[in-house]
């Protein structure tokens, strides 16, 4: 075991911090707080300052995109960029660092300093603001950059070639991307990106035009510009960033997915704050399995001791400037700080053969308390030091760069070629991994690939997770994983598989991405006693495709042809009425945009949607819009379905899921609440609540208010919180148990009830919750599977020996009746377990309409 310079266990953690945060509000220079949490949350309710999202907010994450491309125009590509409005209310400007609005004037002053310096528009946030791309290299012409577009597409798609290209070795520009203020009340990256462009722009002395000859360097400026100008964590949607890159969900995450596959950098820097000392990765274990660890270790760590000394070098003492000495967490922590999941930025970037990837905490706490607490010059000094220690370490890289470039290209281009080849993983080790001290066998995560993964076709028309599959195939693609589909039945392993299934062959650059999306994962419960965020991820098992592992095999002679898109499985039938199933959040979304024009939508015993012949037009439209499939029937339907409007009392991730079903959401709380809440104005059909709402903290005008609104309406709740409002509010008799509060992943699930029909035979938890002593008129809707539900995640059982998977085995994990639903999994976690979204929906639908007859009645 490494000797370690922190104790990581959670107990010592807290109270760390405690000691840290009491400190932070002095004004000594060694009171400087850090915070060496797990941040294991997309934000509380919607309401917190972190998390004010429109509406209109929300459409432009799903409808905005980015492309950064990869073009065939030389360098330097420059653009005047049309200013910002000013903005005095910029949380930027109380820390003497750069507004948003003083970006675009800054890089059109850059860009007129020589022939170093391109500016390019990405995107756009979900708030609306451009999103920019900087780009730091030696002037290339047209040839020039047409001839770095095919050495990169070599080096990934023929890794073999490439190994011994002479113009690689020679020519070839080794990419860099630093990315900054991804969290956007951690803003000094940005600032310091921003210094070394300039300096770089102007440095005539030979090592920067070497660098600069032999690099591209790309600058993405702020990744979060909303963040940065509210000073919050989150984007405009409330979503951190920062745990989006398995879903991309966000605009921002989109146009960072784009600079990492477009670029392909070998080398990658992702700016934070706040923890003192700096903190340089490489992390601790558990390691990301899917990706070659053996050279990211290598580089990574090669790369984190020479920013280490460059902080160091800076001078900063914790008695004069309360700055401690930078840390490394593989070397210098046990565990607590992981790249497990492929949320972050740097484990993201290695599955598109980035090398060396840092998250860098710089030191020195400026946002949340001290923000608001401490003196302006306190802030400005802090800031100061925590531009020159991002600054460091930038310098430092590039230095690493410009003397490592072989190394760095070497090894990027070995990790395509073991995905194109099939090779094994090589295991860390002293002997594999030479001149990185302290490898234990804590540290050597690897898997086994399949040959293949096959997603039967979605085009059938009866094919259940025709959307999912769809969905899947794109998602995919977007991520860099070539798919194929079988243009006839095909055998594979000793099976037939049907014409049009997809097929994705393991033997390909990006297998690590391909795997790390499609794979289960694996219960990591007994390996650490901590994780830092979700440990388990499947998109096989959670978006509602079918998804089919085959171990071994061959794929020679099979009738594959690469495909670029899903094909749509969009279809309305000539004649008849018209189904819907409402087992996807697109047929949701489908079926909300019918409400909404007046279509007469009704509910068919199964739990579909029954459209009327009548309605065909519109039922195109929908089918087109959302890409789903309406069969023929000669159902008519039951009850009527109506358009619902939901006030929430949710996370950020929950509220973005409902507004992409299509549902009309009114974000309430506790405060909120407590202000005056006209519910009947509202138009309030039914309560959805899973945070930020305490009965017992309303004032008594709110909590009757309240009690009126669910005595004639629905509740929908989730988790502690919902089952906390249901029990005061006197509805369904359950004793909710609530199980460890750090577990999270995929669990088996048994679905048994209306709300649950046709839902995945996997679920999502976080902090876990199930149901026990059902009452009178209490309907199990799913539970927890039998044995030990966690497929793949951090699940242990508490100190005690209680709230563990076992305690949760064959218990209720949905229940309803009443006019109330009860949801003790995440079906809605930060855009996340997709196949889940459909059973919210109908809850909704359920209690809304049971309220409904109620009334009537």
């Amino acid at each position: 075991m490494r000797t370690t310079r922190s104790v990581p266990a959670r107990p010592a953690l807290i109270a760390a911090l405690a000691l840290a945060t009491a400190g932070s509000l002095l004004l000594a220079p060694g009171a400087a707080g850090a915070d060496p949490l797990p941040v294991t949350r997309e934000g509380s309710a919607v309401d917190d300052r972190a998390a004010r999202a429109p509406a209109s907010a929300a459409r432009r994450a799903l409808t905005a995109d980015s492309s950064t491309g990869t073009t065939t125009r030389g360098y330097p590509r420059r653009q005047t960029l049309s200013p910002d409005a000013q903005n005095p209310g910029d949380t930027s400007l109380k820390l003497g660092l750069t507004p948003y609005h003083a970006i675009a004037p800054k890089l059109n002053s850059l860009q007129r300093l020589g022939d170093r310096v391109s500016v390019e528009v990405t995107g756009r946030s979900a708030g609306g603001h451009r999103l920019y791309l900087v780009t730091v290299t030696a002037p290339e012409s047209t040839r020039q950059a047409r001839a770095q577009e095919r050495m990169r597409d070599l080096i990934e798609n023929a890794p073999a070639a490439a190994a011994t290209s002479r113009e690689i070795k020679r020519e070839y520009k080794t990419p860099v991307f630093v990315n900054s203020n991804i969290h956007g009340n951690e803003w000094e990256g940005t600032d310091a990106s921003l210094k070394v462009v300039e300096q770089l722009a102007t440095a005539k002395d030979a090592k920067t035009r070497d660098l600069l000859a032999r690099s591209r360097l790309y600058f993405n400026i702020t990744a979060n510009p909303d963040g940065r100008i509210a000073g919050t964590r989150a984007n405009a949607n409330g979503f951190d960033l920062n745990r989006d890159f398995v879903t991309a969900s966000q605009p921002e995450t989109r146009a960072m997915r784009q600079i990492e596959i477009g670029k392909q950098p070998a080398v990658l820097l992702d700016l934070h704050g706040y923890v003192n000392g700096t903190l340089i990765e490489p992390t601790t274990p558990p390691h990301g399995e899917n990706y070659e660890y053996d050279l990211f270790l290598k580089n990574s760590y090669a790369n984190a001791l020479g920013m280490e000394s460059a902080v160091n070098a800076l001078g900063y003492t914790p008695a004069k400037d309360g700055v401690e000495a930078a840390q490394i967490p593989f070397r210098d922590q046990e565990e607590g700080w992981d790249d497990w999941p492929p949320i972050f930025t740097p484990q993201y970037a290695a599955f598109h053969g980035t090398v060396a990837a840092h998250t860098v905490e710089i030191p020195l706490a400026v946002n949340n308390e001290e923000y608001d607490e401490l003196p302006v010059p306190e802030l400005r000094r802090r800031s100061a030091v925590n531009t020159a220690v991002a600054g460091a370490a930038i310098r430092a890289t590039l230095d690493h760069v410009r003397e490592h470039r072989g190394t760095l290209i070497t090894d990027q281009i070995e990790v395509f070629r073991r995905g194109a080849t099939g090779a094994a993983q090589v295991p860390v080790s002293p002997r594999t991994v030479p001149g990185v001290p302290g490898i234990g066998p804590e540290d050597v995560y690897t898997t086994t690939f399949p040959r293949a993964y096959v997603i039967p076709p979605a085009g059938a028309r009866t094919q259940r997770s025709g959307p999912a599959t769809a969905r899947l195939v794109d998602h995919l693609l977007a991520n860099g994983v070539r798919v194929t589909r079988a243009t006839r039945p095909f055998r594979l392993a000793g099976r037939t598989h049907p014409g049009g299934s997809y097929v994705v062959d393991m033997h390909q650059p990006k297998r690590g991405m391909a795997n790390v999306l499609l794979a289960d994962g694996r219960d990591i419960s007994g390996k650490v006693s901590v994780m830092y965020d979700i440990s388990g991820w499947s998109l096989g098992s959670l978006w509602g495709a079918t998804v089919e592992r085959v171990p071994s095999g061959s794929l020679r002679g099979a009738p594959l042809r690469p495909v670029g898109e899903a094909a749509p499985v969009a279809h309305v039938p000539a004649h008849g009425n018209l189904r819907l199933r409402l087992t996807d959040p697109r047929e949701i979304a489908a079926l909300n945009s019918l409400l909404r024009q007046g279509v007469p939508v009704r509910l068919a015993a199964d739990g579909s949607a029954i459209v009327p012949a009548s309605a065909r037009r519109e039922a195109r439209t929908a089918a087109r819009a959302h890409d789903v499939p309406f069969t023929a029937t000669r159902q008519t339907g039951t009850a009527p379905l109506r358009r619902l409007h939901v006030a929430a009392a949710v996370t950020p991730g929950e509220l973005f899921a409902l507004r992409e079903m299509g549902f009309d959401v009114t974000p309430v709380s506790t405060a909120v609440l407590n202000a005056g809440f006209d519910w009947p104005s509202s138009g309030a059909d039914v309560l959805f609540v899973s945070a930020g709402l305490d009965r017992a903290a309303l004032t008594a005008p709110a909590r009757q208010a309240l009690d009126i609104f669910l005595d004639g309406h629905g509740l929908v709740g989730r988790g502690a919180t919902g089952a906390a409002l249901n029990a005061a509010a006197g509805r369904l008799a359950v004793k909710p148990v609530e199980g460890n509060a750090d577990a999270n992943g995929v669990v088996r699930v048994t679905n048994s009830g209306a709300v649950t029909r046709d839902a995945p035979a996997h679920g999502f938890v976080y902090a876990p919750l199930w149901f026990t002593d059902p009452g009178p008129g209490v309907r199990v809707e799913q539970s927890y599977a039998t044995g030990n539900p966690l497929v793949s995640g951090h699940w242990r059982p508490l100190g005690d020996g209680t709230g563990g998977p076992g305690a949760a085995s064959g218990q209720a994990s949905v229940v309803s009746g009443d006019r109330t639903v009860l949801f003790g999994t995440e079906p809605l976690f930060r855009d996340h377990p997709k196949g889940e979204f459909p059973q919210v929906a109908r809850a909704l639908f359920t209690v809304a309409h049971s309220a409904s007859v109620k009334e009537s009645g």
